[in-house]
């Protein structure tokens, strides 16, 4: 199949329905640790460790959703059970936000909001990323750029929700951010509406039939399937999605500081201020998705245009490259901190920097990952290996909030990382530039195994 073909009409509404998805996500991650902090007095320390935990747990849930649907329900059933569970969670927190003076009304709200959000994700996200891939031929060359172009609908969503959600939560008054959550739940209802009005129209397989349906329902030739053992090629793709698994550990853990960490240094230690207005610091989320929004097509078309010409990088080594930059972005960040003095600011050129530097990084690994997984995994187990993929990010998320209590902050003792002492922000960042550029070395000099072990696949 030609790799200028159009794609598939199911392809944007995936698309449609993940943006509103990630609406609802980023505008809660926007204003969560900000939340915990303002209205609910948490500090900072513990912040960063639940918001570790909980971003864990949102990556976690998916293992327990991908084999529902893989087992009973199918990816349909287990989109609208996982939509609705997170629009609850959001309108859970925004109660939460409602009552905050009364912390014995607003944290039982709280928590059963996170839960909610957390147990509704296992169920949507494994099986709409499966979905796309459901959408073309195993062999379909479109599949890099495809998942590109859905990656797209998760950052135009993830563009949107600081500015609204930001907009109306972070305001300097604690009683607005349920605002903030109220719009998130919404978005999240959007997005249900949008899969639920069209998905028998444009969810077809390349052979025109319905996707997402339970595996009752399945063709017989796909039934056969189950009971066939893996074979030798089978298990070693395998052990290369858990490889690279291992490996986009350290970039997630290192890009998620978004959330907390780099969301508090936007909030106390840069100039915020452009023309007498000052930038809400939940504002600066939204920096990684408008770049992606803008250098997602240009990627896209990079990757199809070398595929045509028979030198496209295969997919370990793009995730390799991913390492690198997202490294290199906390060399911008750590210089820019560099010998600035306790209450001193830095110009938000550096953060800026840093974000674009990032996000390259990110299109070099996030969408190439799910492209692969799909294209890797065993037809029968794709939710399930998707899932595992996720486990990957829940392990990273965890990392992230463990990362992000080395914050150093004034008035405090300095905390310690493995014996080193993390008195200022130049050494905090460092921290992250060691990790990332390591792993990413790593990760390219084992990328020709790891190909010869995914048998043809790129």
């Amino acid at each position: 199949m030609s790799a200028t073909q159009a794609h598939p009409k199911g392809l944007y509404l995936l698309f449609a329905t993940e943006m509103w998805e990630r609406f609802s996500y980023y505008g809660n991650r926007a204003l969560l640790a900000l939340f915990m902090i303002s209205a609910l007095s948490f500090d900072k320390h513990f912040t960063a460790a639940l918001y570790g935990q909980y971003t864990g747990l949102v990556f976690l849930t998916p293992l327990i959703g991908g084999f529902v649907a893989d087992r009973y329900w199918g990816n349909s059933r287990s989109i609208l059970v996982g939509g609705l569970l997170m629009a609850a969670g959001q309108f859970m927190l925004f109660f939460a936000g409602s009552f905050y003076t009364d912390l014995s009304v607003a944290l039982p709200f709280f928590y059963s909001g996170l839960g909610l959000i957390c147990i509704g994700n296992g169920f949507f996200k494994p099986n709409i990323s499966t979905m796309v891939g459901q959408l073309y031929e195993p062999n379909d060359s479109r599949k890099d750029a495809a998942y590109t172009i859905f990656y797209m609908g998760i950052n135009l969503g993830s563009f949107a929700a600081p500015l609204i959600c930001g907009t109306l939560g972070d305001t300097g008054n604690p009683a607005d951010f349920r605002w903030g959550f109220l719009a998130a739940g919404t978005g999240m209802l959007m997005s249900l509406v949008v899969f639920q009005s069209f998905k028998k129209k444009y969810l077809l397989s390349p052979s025109g039939e319905l996707l997402g349906l339970p595996p009752k329902r399945l063709t017989a030739a796909e039934k056969a399937q189950v009971d066939t053992s893996l074979s030798t090629i089978d298990i070693q793709r395998m052990a290369v999605i858990g490889v690279l698994s291992f490996f986009v550990i350290f970039f997630w853990s290192a890009f998620e500081q978004a959330g907390v960490s780099l969301t508090f240094f936007a909030r106390e230690s840069t100039d915020r201020m452009i023309m007498g207005f000052e930038v809400p610091a939940s504002w600066f989320q939204s920096l990684n998705p408008v770049f992606v929004l803008i250098f997602a097509p240009i990627m896209a078309r990079l990757w199809m245009s070398l595929s045509a010409k028979g030198r496209e990088p295969a997919s370990p080594t793009k995730m390799a490259w991913g390492l690198i930059l997202l490294g290199l972005g906390y060399v911008v960040i750590a210089l820019g901190v560099d010998g600035i003095g306790d209450g001193m600011k830095v110009s938000m050129l550096w953060l800026i920097t840093m974000y674009w530097l990032h996000t390259m990084g990110e299109l070099c690994l996030s969408p190439i990952g799910l492209s692969l997984v799909n294209k890797l995994a065993p037809a029968r187990l794709a939710s399930l290996l998707m899932a595992v993929w996720f486990l990957a990010n829940a392990a990273a998320n965890w990392f992230a909030g463990i990362l992000a209590g080395f914050y150093p902050e004034a008035g405090k003792p300095f905390p310690s990382f493995m014996g080193f002492t993390i008195s200022n922000l130049h050494e905090f960042f460092m921290l992250f530039v060691a990790m990332s550029l390591t792993a990413g070395g790593i990760l390219l000099l084992a990328s020709k195994p790891l190909q010869k072990m995914m048998h043809g696949v790129r």
